[in-house]
């Protein structure tokens, strides 16, 4: 008789080699197709924008779509906060969930554009997201579309996101999810076109690559898009190095790969490495590029000409692409792919106006809570609500955003939890980026005198984000991180008139400096860029609904004027890695209502097995509290031939009221090795220190009180 195990065994092995024979047979079909196309129709289909071959069975296609926190510029979608605010989670699980969620959208919405004959961009199935670059630096305007500044927490949010994105069938995808931009790229926006970046070998595998090897190796991302810039002179879309030696040699990477937008054109124009427009087409082809987001690539037809390219160099660049397409069902009907038939209801269903919820409220970080004046009564007497942000969805929305048929601003979310008795009054009070012309200022009375005074203040799209894309910053990064003066004003005028009992509210997608507000405020939270249930989920918060769990996945620092040169990709002085001062809030750092006590340390450890870490916790509060316990190695010769300390594991724990439990990280050798100046990785002699703590160890942590135990191993 056969035992389970024998029979699972069994199962897997013919389920693997039906799936193989699958694969093998799209192989051979995509080698078919192209051996039927002219030269001309090939090099067609090497551009984002594709026209149809009709007796080949191929419909027009564009290969460009966004789905960076649902899918984008198509319509009606159910709109996720920006990634910097999933990032604030630390949740890998609900990640999975919001990438399938996106998927299934995106199904619903390709299958009714071909319905319509619908080939226009946004439409397809081939999703340029994420972005899973690190944020170095908190002016980058484009800093808000990432998970933060750690690469294991960057790789690990990402590569659950992908695999939601992509599915769990072995052969075929729901869509086609997308890691840019390789590499090395974090700002600045203004010179992206141009510049040369040429990190030491230490930060380029310690900091910069760690995400994208974890989307190819662990998420088997089906894409990866080049950056603009140049990498040790190389263009990022046309480098060996990079495309060739490392993602395709070294780490196996099997899909294909798409330059960022006109970044071919670049490789001649911009960084000026090639000639002519047939010589950047050809640097690009033979780097390792498969499509090209532009039309440089008309030039190919010149490039076989001066015999910069064969043929055959035209056909292997065409390969993966078809094979995406095969993957995806959508060169003519495939009736074996699983994710051809989706329910159009999908789309803004009540499911994922829930996810869409509970990701804006696992995402804000309460950074303040003095006397606890948060949560509120739902019964206070008088509620004023200002700022400019209080009743604009535009500040929900962040960047590459889709659009909704239903938002919550911050005000109707507050409102929506007050009792009928309560008087709540509303007015903008301040503009976003402008100083108050009129010298009568009601919203300051009015502001003084009710019992609580919410101010909704900080950034958005307006004041961050892409080149050409925010309309008062140095294309789209900002040149410091403070607060606009207008608002700062404002908030100094309330808390004159009203010392105590001011919450404020501050977005957007990047560190602000914040040592002023939150010496005036006796409560500050941190509400990113939520989407559209923002407002919802804040009013869950803010009136003890829900509870504050989201952590910071970046520092934010005290002094911006104390910030490495913004164009410097040294990571000396950099994120929580390499801070040793300038902290005003740390990395993993975030309250609640409530206090967890850690405790009883205890690790094993061994060069082959690498560590085995256990930590007691012991929620001492009167609420249920979702805590996020982080593990962090100091290697020998730490804080100078190795980062002060770096992120080795993490977990999101719920514990109910007198709840104590044991947490357990089991950290491969791998994360507890030290990256060397050559760009090797070796796990050096000596003494470790493992502390699990709720934020980053800093001196600042231990001033804000932050729960840490700590012990020491040798290996």
């Amino acid at each position: 008789m056969r035992t389970t195990t024998t029979v699972i065994l069994l199962t897997l092995a013919a389920f693997a080699a039906t799936a193989q024979t699958t694969m093998e047979k799209l192989e051979q079909r995509a080698d078919a197709l192209i051996a039927q196309m002219t030269l001309e129709e090939k090099f067609a289909q090497l551009m984002n924008e594709t026209p149809g071959i009709p007796r080949l069975g191929i419909e027009p296609y564009d290969w460009w779509n966004e789905a960076l926190h649902g899918v984008g510029r198509a319509g009606r979608a159910t709109v996720f906060p920006e990634p910097i605010g999933l990032g604030a989670t630390f949740h890998p699980e609900m990640m999975r969930q919001i990438g399938s969620a996106i998927a299934d959208e995106a199904r619903a919405k390709y299958e009714q554009a071909r319905q319509r004959s619908n080939y226009a961009r946004y439409t397809g199935l081939t999703f340029w997201s994420p972005n899973v670059n690190i944020f170095r630096d908190p002016r980058w305007g484009r800093g808000m579309e990432t998970w933060g500044e750690d690469p294991l927490l960057t790789g690990t949010m990402g590569s659950a996101f992908v695999r939601g994105m992509q599915g769990d069938d072995p052969v075929y995808l729901k869509v086609a999810a997308c890691g840019k931009h390789f590499a090395v790229h974090s700002g600045p926006e203004m010179t992206r076109h141009t510049a040369n970046v040429e990190p030491s070998q230490r930060d380029l595998w310690e900091t910069y690559l760690p995400a994208f090897r974890m989307l190819v190796q662990d998420a088997h991302v089906e894409i990866i898009m080049g950056a603009y810039n140049r990498v040790y002179s190389e263009s990022a879309s046309g480098s060996k190095l990079l495309l060739t030696d490392i993602l395709r040699r070294q780490w196996g990477f099997g899909g294909h790969i798409v330059s960022d937008c006109d970044a071919v054109a670049d490789i001649w124009r911009g960084h000026q490495i090639a000639k002519t427009e047939a010589e950047a087409c050809a640097i690009a082809i033979k780097a390792g590029l498969n499509v090209e987001c532009g039309s440089t690539f008309r030039a190919l037809r010149q490039a076989l000409d001066q015999q910069l390219l064969s043929e055959a160099d035209i056909d292997r660049a065409l390969k993966p692409l078809m094979m995406t397409r095969l993957k995806l069902g959508i060169l003519g009907h495939d009736a074996d792919c699983p994710y051809n038939h989706t329910d159009p209801a999908v789309v803004g269903s009540p499911e994922h106006i829930a996810l869409a919820r509970q990701a804006a409220v696992e995402s804000m970080v309460l950074l303040k809570n003095d006397n606890q004046t948060l949560p509120l009564s739902k019964d206070i007497h008088t509620l004023f609500v200002t700022g400019p942000g209080a009743a604009d969805a535009f500040w929900l929305m962040g960047n590459y955003f889709g659009i909704s048929d239903r938002y919550c601003t911050y005000l109707q979310g507050i409102v929506s939890k007050v009792s009928d008795g309560t008087a709540v009054n509303y007015r903008p009070g301040a503009l976003e980026n402008s100083p108050t012309l009129n010298k009568i200022n009601w919203a300051v009375d009015e502001a003084a005198g009710a019992e609580k005074t919410i101010v909704v203040m900080g950034n958005n799209g307006n004041l961050e984000g892409e080149e050409g894309e925010a309309i008062d910053s140095e294309r789209g990064d900002r040149s410091s991180i403070s607060i606009p003066e207008s608002q700062m004003n404002f908030l100094r005028q309330i808390c004159q008139r009203k010392p105590h009992g001011v919450i404020v509210v501050l977005t957007g997608g990047s560190p602000l400096d914040v040592r002023e507000v939150s010496r005036l405020a006796d409560a500050v939270v941190m509400a990113w860029y939520p989407g559209q249930e923002g407002g919802y989920a804040l009013g869950d918060l803010l009136f003890g609904d829900a509870n504050f769990s989201g952590r910071l996945p970046i520092t934010f620092p005290a002094d911006g004027s104390l910030l490495p040169p913004f164009d410097s990709y040294s990571m000396q002085g950099r994120t929580y890695k390499y801070m040793s001062g300038n902290i005003f809030y740390p990395f993993g750092y975030g309250l609640h209502y409530g206090h967890v006590a850690y405790s009883n340390l205890r690790a094993t450890a061994s060069r082959k097995d690498g560590a085995e870490v256990t930590v007691t916790l012991t929620n001492t509060g009167s609420r249920p509290v979702s805590e996020t316990p982080q593990l962090y190695v100091s290697a020998p010769g730490a804080g100078t031939s190795a980062p002060l300390q770096q992120l080795a594991d993490f977990r999101r724990v719920d514990l109910q009221p007198g709840q104590t439990t044991d947490v357990t990280f089991s950290v491969p050798a791998s994360r507890l090795m030290t990256v060397q100046e050559d760009g090797s990785s070796l796990l050096v002699r000596g003494t470790y220190t493992l502390t699990v703590a709720a934020a980053a160890p800093s001196q600042r942590s231990r001033e804000l009180g932050v729960e840490s135990v700590s012990t020491q191993v040798k290996l």
